[in-house]
């Protein structure tokens, strides 16, 4: 029997992702919103979901998710068994300079979603979220219970506020709502303003790399495939009502160790443009897993080192095709 999923952000790198891993299941309808916005270029969003284009199992709306007018019109177009939200506009740093763009969009997008979501009687809703939540906590590894009332960025904050909108449809509404704190997703198709993106492009140029800090900063950095098998795992998840679970590798790198990665895969050394601390970055995120494990049955697979390696790979030959020299 094929299954209606909405799927808002899927032309974006983690959504673009799970659709491929959907439709190669072959028993589900995709409904991708998506605004294409100027975050960064459109046209790789679009070549993101052109695989998709002529398949009857997929379906694109160019729809901006602060429009409830619009949203509401995909919702009378089909019967959705599951919304997938991972529409937002990202990133820490940029937050801090258009703080209001991102309350409209991630708060009141998120907002409208669950309250179309109550009316057409949506029971089940997955939030991306993000680690970026936790801010600078004292407490290592993160976990889902520690408390997240420090935020540090506007993004921070309204992926907090997009969580606590959650519990609150699902306790009122009857909709099973879990929400996934995404740690550093890297692998290919990477957005190119994050930093093994950045990067791979600018050492492969000969360019300087800006790095904040002394290198010491750690992430828990997550590959691609790891996330997608935790978001499946997410929405087939019916054990209880609400649930937030951190997916990550449960590992960190430092930056410095992330640039000789890179480095190393490419045979060619960085150009370093040291710079200080940016407000609103975090000095370290770790993911506890074990709650996604137990209940996900989650099992991230990809070290960093494999998963770099793969990066390159897919960055390279991407490359080529698009006529770059290497």
């Amino acid at each position: 029997m094929i299954k209606n999923l909405l799927l808002t952000g899927g032309a974006g790198f983690i959504g673009s992702h799970l659709t491929d891993h959907l439709l190669a299941e072959g028993n589900w309808h995709i409904t991708v919103v998506d605004d294409l916005n100027d975050f960064y270029s459109p046209d790789i969003k679009r070549s993101n979901i052109a695989p998709h284009l002529n398949s009857s199992n997929f379906r694109f709306v160019d729809c901006d998710i602060r429009d409830a007018k619009q949203l509401n019109a995909v919702f009378h177009d089909s019967e959705f068994d599951v919304i997938v939200h991972l529409a937002a506009r990202a990133g820490v740093r940029p937050s801090l300079k258009e703080p209001m763009l991102y309350v409209e969009t991630n708060i009141n997008g998120t907002a409208n979603l669950l309250e179309l979501a109550r009316q057409f009687k949506v029971r089940q809703f997955v939030f991306g979220s993000s680690s970026s939540v936790y801010g600078i906590n004292s407490k290592i590894p993160f976990a889902e219970n520690d408390p997240i009332f420090n935020p540090i960025s506007p993004y921070a904050a309204t992926k907090a506020a997009g969580e606590l909108l959650c519990h609150t449809y699902s306790h009122l509404y009857d909709i099973r709502t879990v929400c996934l704190r995404f740690f550093t997703v890297y692998g290919a198709r990477q957005r190119p303003d994050l930093a093994i993106h950045k990067f791979t492009k600018l050492i492969t140029e000969g360019k300087p790399i800006q790095v904040f800090g002394d290198g010491s900063t750690r992430r828990d950095y997550t590959y691609i495939d790891d996330i997608v098998q935790g978001v499946r795992a997410a929405i087939d998840y019916k054990d209880s009502m609400h649930e937030i679970f951190n997916l990550g590798e449960s590992e960190t790198t430092d930056l410095s160790r992330l640039i000789g990665l890179i480095e190393e895969g490419l045979g060619k050394k960085a150009v370093i443009d040291r710079q200080p601390m940016q407000p609103g970055d975090v000095p370290l995120t770790y993911a506890d897993i074990s709650k996604a494990r137990k209940m996900l049955g989650y099992s991230p697979q990809t070290k960093i080192d494999q998963g770099i390696t793969r990066f390159l790979d897919w960055f390279l030959s991407s490359r080529v095709s698009s006529g770059h020299s290497v």
